[in-house]
């Protein structure tokens, strides 16, 4: 009998199984797919020879979390590697934005487009510089983070209180207005901010564009070497060699509740596995509170608000095996690992203002990722492995293109879809198609039974507007990971502080079971554990 039970085994599951194994508590997660990593997997399912990331691939919030960091993965295997150009946005008329881990190349990349926009970089990134220690803190705790919160106040205030708090509330479109003269740095924020589902007109896109932009400038957007899989099998080997276990091909049907408690889950299988001290579910809030709990054990309210969860937009992926790299007629996008689509700002609101309406964009904005040019061992020399992926409405009511795509995705509407995305590449890229050995589609059905969590290929697991961040994440009043059943956490991306490969709502369910179990002693014993300096501002450790 462990002493806890995880559901799934993503990066979150594996995340919460590892700081449980960590305080010593005996572990199981079980997955219902045949292998683990939820949404951190890589296959050669596109050709032998090419090694293709079926899901996530960049992992600039990886790079950045201190619970990843804390777990140094680099003992298990793990190495990253990184591209020439963090990210590049070409256009028509050759020009191209460039965003480099070097400052000084991403200023001049914007001073091409407007004399000076390289100040307003520099501008933003001071921002940046004053606010990144308590802001990713605050990101990475448990909901409320109260002391993050006052450090985070503090550096607002001492930066320019309202006015800053304000630019970080503004839509994207505004903020890059307001700093930049030139398309070249409105592009890079606005691009960055729909990496999540939010319209450039979106009250604190402006926020979150400018929070990606400034994780690219530090830490870039790096790639494990072999493939995106190399990062849970070392998660998976940690947890193993602390005695924890995955169980694959093993899906939970039931948490069972018993006395008021979760005790345990039932699988599809008709076993019971019984949990000594907690279940910890790294699933979707809709699949936990509307599947595996009985509807009895929980409040009408919680019910109620759950009819109004919001999924992110629904996501469309096309991989390719390429003869040759992508011919970018801008140069500069040859060395960047990741190339964003898209004419300009106005392109990328008619693109989310289609999906609002219920629309198949016509002209999707696409999200391109060229792997062999980020990490060399993804493909033979001198070819590429790369994807593209763009994003569709959830609830699909028509096609804003000629094609009268409807949303069931059989051959021919995903053979339309790939050739769309291919010709926005194509224009911007003369040759591209010639070079596509073989290619494989990932439409939105396809992602969901790859992956229960990605509800029609949702990469959130809810969507990232302000409606439903903090305490209002997952449902309003449901902002950390106790549920209304006593032994059950939440441990997903549905929880603060929401998607992305950063592990944070994995170790912030283990620590609520861990202060749950034992008080607040062994808790913060925890969290210095994973990094956290002790209260006299000490790393564990050190004298």
């Amino acid at each position: 009998m462990p002493d806890a039970v995880v559901i799934g085994a993503g990066p979150n599951g594996l995340v919460a199984a590892n700081v449980l194994a960590d305080a010593g508590w005996s572990v199981v997660v079980l997955e219902a797919q045949d292998e683990p990593g939820g949404a951190v997997r890589s296959d050669r399912g596109v050709h032998p020879d090419y090694v293709s990331d079926m899901f996530s691939a960049f992992y600039p919030l990886a790079a950045a979390s201190p619970v990843l960091g804390a777990m140094h993965l680099e003992r298990e295997g793990l190495r990253w590697s990184h591209a020439g150009h963090v990210l590049a946005h070409p256009l028509a008329d050759g020009r191209c934005a460039v965003l480099d881990r070097d400052r000084a190349l991403t200023r001049a990349s914007l001073d091409t487009f407007a004399p000076g926009d390289g100040r307003g970089w520099d501008r933003l990134y001071d921002m940046w510089e004053r606010l990144r220690e308590p802001l990713m803190r605050a990101l990475f705790t448990p909901f409320p983070p109260v002391r993050p919160a006052l450090g985070l106040a503090a550096r607002v205030r001492a930066g320019g209180g309202l006015r800053l708090a304000r630019s970080l509330l503004l839509p994207v479109r505004r903020l890059g207005e307001e700093e930049f003269e030139g398309e070249g740095g409105r592009l890079l924020l606005a691009g960055n901010a729909l990496h999540a589902d939010l319209a450039p007109e979106a009250a604190g896109s402006g926020g979150f564009g400018w929070l990606m932009s400034m994780l690219g400038q530090t830490h870039g957007f790096p790639v494990p070497v072999g493939g995106a899989g190399a990062l849970t099998a070392a998660l998976v080997r940690r947890l193993e060699r602390r005695g924890g276990s995955v169980h694959c091909g093993e899906r939970v049907t039931e948490v069972v509740v018993r006395g008021g408690r979760a005790v345990g889950v039932r699988t599809a299988a008709g076993e019971g596995v019984v949990a000594r001290r907690a279940v910890l579910a790294d699933v979707a809030a809709p699949a936990l509170y509307g599947q595996l709990v009985d509807a009895g054990h929980l409040p009408p309210r919680l019910l109620g608000d759950l009819r109004r969860f919001q999924w992110d937009f629904a996501t469309f992926k096309v991989d390719w095996a390429l003869s040759r790299p992508i011919p970018w007629t801008a140069q500069d996008a040859r060395r960047a690992g990741t190339v964003h689509v898209a004419d300009g700002v106005d392109d990328l609101t008619r693109f989310a203002a289609q999906i609002a309406r219920g629309l198949v964009p016509d002209r999707p904005f696409a999200l391109v990722g060229q792997m062999t040019a980020a990490d060399a061992t993804r493909s033979p020399a001198g070819t590429e492995s790369a994807w593209a992926y763009t994003h569709t409405p959830q609830h699909i009511k028509g096609d804003a293109g000629v094609d009268s795509l409807t949303g069931r995705w059989d051959e021919r509407e995903c053979e339309v879809m790939a050739d769309r995305v291919e010709a926005r590449i194509e224009r911007l890229a003369p040759g591209f198609r010639e070079r596509i050995i073989a290619r494989r589609v990932l439409a939105p059905p396809t992602l969901e039974a790859l992956n229960a969590n990605l509800r029609s290929g949702a990469i959130n697991s809810g969507t990232t507007s302000l409606h439903q961040q903090l305490v209002f994440r997952p449902l309003p009043g449901a902002g950390r990971p106790e549920t209304p059943v006593p032994g059950l956490y939440l441990a997903s991306a549905s929880a603060h502080p929401g998607g992305g490969v950063h592990g944070a709502p994995g170790a912030n369910a283990a620590r609520a079971a861990l202060r749950a179990r034992y008080g607040a002693g062994v808790f913060f014993a925890a969290q210095r554990a994973l990094g956290r300096r002790d209260r006299n501002g000490r790393e564990p450790g050190r004298p």
